[in-house]
């Protein structure tokens, strides 16, 4: 039987099903970045132990995940329920611009033009088909993020347990890969995660009041 604090982790993953890969191989080889990029994206020092572990998990989640993938999501899920291509397109042309994002930026289109192609079939889906002909044509990049709230839309899925879906995927993403380079126990490992995804349900409150629509 799981315990009381897998419990809530387990069920955010449950409701997003199959629907949603994008992070589902973060911390592999072949998935968004190897652990080894994302610790020189955020310009810290190898991962040598569970300190510098646990300090590469609060870096992520305080400078990337919180200020720019959350924010980027939130966006692409409205602009897709209104079904405002135009303004998705604007706001992956923002992305490109940002300098936190320079280092994932090819895995980035990687993932996030997989999964649009999974979308294709959505023939009636006006901003999926036009988002996708602007990745396709090179007018604008396809992150991965705005494939993932832009899929949340498209398939009615609550906002709110999506950003945690993402954020569970994206820090047990990379938990599983130095986890095992680190030789930790299923305890250690637990007690980070609980740890970093801590403050994730907050934030989303922050993110989703009213005043921010």
């Amino acid at each position: 039987m799981a315990s009381p604090q897998t419990q809530p982790r387990l069920g955010a993953l449950e409701l997003l099903g199959d629907l949603h890969p994008l992070l589902a191989q973060l911390g592999a080889v072949d998935g968004l970045v190897t652990l080894q990029s994302a610790v020189a994206s955020l310009q810290l020092p190898p991962l040598a132990d569970r300190p510098a572990l646990r300090a590469f998990l609060g870096h992520y989640r305080d400078r990337l995940l919180l200020p720019v993938e959350f924010p980027a999501i939130r966006q692409a899920w409205h602009h897709a329920g209104r079904r405002e291509a135009r303004e998705l397109i604007a706001l992956d042309t923002a992305l490109s611009a940002d300098p936190r994002l320079a280092h994932w930026a090819a895995a980035s289109r990687r993932v996030g033009g997989a999964q649009l192609q999974q979308l294709r079939p959505l023939r009636d889906e006006r901003v999926v088909q036009r988002y996708l002909a602007a990745v396709e044509t090179g007018a604008a990049h396809g992150w991965h993020t705005l494939v993932y709230g832009l899929t949340l839309s498209v398939y009615s899925l609550p906002l709110r347990q999506g950003l945690l879906g993402y954020a569970h995927q994206s820090l047990d993403g990379f938990l599983h890969a130095a986890g095992r380079a680190l030789r930790l126990d299923a305890g250690e490992v637990e007690s980070l995660f609980n740890e970093a995804a801590g403050e994730v349900p907050a934030a989303i409150d922050r993110l989703l009041q009213p005043a921010a629509a």
